[in-house]
């Protein structure tokens, strides 16, 4: 349950968990007990569905909930806490208190800051009644012994001490309290999203520090250490929720596909492992925050090479080519694609959002939307970083950006570049 202090581990955790989607186990169920008591554990169980702690706690082919993920960042290599009950290596010893002590203020058995890679600055507005039930469902599961590895971070970054500025500057801890103008479904959707869900862990923009900038909350972010881009939640633009009916938004959320869209690469670990197994009312509650938070006001863009006039009309012919060989045939040749299959292209948000990162990641890396109850055997898209180079990869995805009633900017053979990974300079 750690995160870093700054923005590009600030969302890595999620990402990197998209690597592990088709090969974790699934999370353990409770032991039996008393009626009582099984209750209590049923719902914590649910409730750390909710917030994905299995994603980030559970190295690939290990043991769940045994931590040890490694989280590359710029500053040096987190590792994830083993939170099973052993006592000796996980939180066996903790009391409800300690474990609360961690969601709420940030703070270990031992009283240490925790680093903001655990998202305590989310779970803070989790209620004491849903800690203990979290609490009781981890104390119910299989110990594991498994030692904890240490953190590989570079000075000053090392210095858990120095987290007390950080935390004086941006964090404030304190439960979610209903806003007494909003509707019982609204104020469940927003203790959700803000919560347990930890959505602005990825949906937003940070600051040199790793906070989330001020007004810039599920506003969009880049996940720079894979290159993905998390889309703005409150842009129309981006996302377009606010134009969403909420079944649309729901069965997106709950399935990973639907009439308007699919997810692909981190946000599929998330259905996978967390909303979808998210109930129906609790899905339809964030949906319903979610519309509510949909804005006019575009996100910054990040910086980008872009092509000049003459060089992205150029590119056209040569994308228009490439996409009638390779794309056509799945996307349709109007690229309304087929719903709930192949998603559209035309007027799709995602393909023409700014900043074009994530639709040259997808023609390089293709993917799948993740195999849900909902959608068990997703239709995917293969890669393409082998057959075509970095011009014709940017010719198409230009082209599409462009073709149909799609008015969206020309992208360059640099930013291709630097979606595959590659070095520019």
């Amino acid at each position: 349950m750690q995160r870093t202090l700054f923005a590009a581990v600030a969302v890595v955790a999620v990402a990197f968990a998209a690597m592990f989607l088709f090969t974790r186990e699934p999370a353990p169920s409770p032991s039996k007990g008393a009626t009582g008591e099984l209750s209590q554990v049923v719902r914590g169980e649910y409730l750390a569905r909710v917030g994905d702690c299995f994603a980030c706690h559970t190295v690939r082919g290990g043991q769940p909930y045994a931590g040890g993920l490694e989280m590359a960042t710029p500053f040096g290599a987190l590792y994830t806490t083993n939170i099973t009950p052993d006592p000796e290596t996980g939180i066996g010893k903790w009391s409800s208190d300690d474990f609360w002590r961690a969601l709420h203020d940030g703070k270990a058995k031992d009283g240490s800051f925790l680093y903001p890679a655990m998202p305590f600055t989310n779970y803070t507005k989790v209620t004491r009644e849903d800690a203990d039930a979290m609490y009781a469902y981890f104390r119910s599961i299989r110990p594991v012994r498994q030692p904890n590895r240490p953190h590989r971070l570079a000075f000053p970054y090392n210095q858990r001490e120095l987290l007390l500025g950080w935390r004086t500057l941006y964090f404030k801890a304190g439960e979610y309290q209903d806003d007494p103008q909003q509707s019982k479904e609204w104020n469940r959707g927003a203790y959700l999203v803000e919560g347990l869900g930890h959505c602005n862990a990825c949906h937003s923009t940070r600051n040199v520090l790793g906070a989330v900038k001020e007004g810039a909350d599920i506003s969009g972010g880049l996940i720079p250490v894979q290159n993905w881009y998390a889309p703005s939640l409150t842009s129309n633009r981006e996302t377009g929720l606010g134009q969403w009916d909420v079944k649309d938004i729901v069965d997106l959320l709950r399935t990973g596909v639907s009439a308007r869209g699919a997810v692909f690469g981190p946000m599929s670990a998330v259905v996978q492992h967390s909303l979808q197994e998210t109930s129906l009312v609790d899905l339809t509650a964030m949906a319903v925050y979610l519309k509510s938070r949909a804005q006019t006001k575009e996100p910054a863009v990040p910086p980008q090479v872009e092509p000049t006039a003459p060089q992205a009309a150029a590119m056209m012919p040569l994308g228009a080519r490439i996409y009638e060989r390779h794309c056509a045939d799945c996307h349709q040749a109007d690229g309304r694609g087929v719903p709930r299959i192949y998603p559209p292209l035309a007027n799709n948000q995602s393909i023409l959002m700014a900043y074009p990162i994530n639709p040259i990641r997808m023609v390089l890396n293709g993917g799948f939307p993740p195999s849900t109850e909902g959608n068990p055997r997703p239709y995917g898209m293969p890669p393409y970083y082998q057959e075509l180079s970095d011009d014709e990869v940017a010719a198409v995805v230009t082209w599409i950006r462009g073709a149909w009633e799609n008015r969206a900017a020309a992208v360059s053979a640099a930013e291709v570049t630097k979606g595959r990974g590659v070095p520019t300079d």
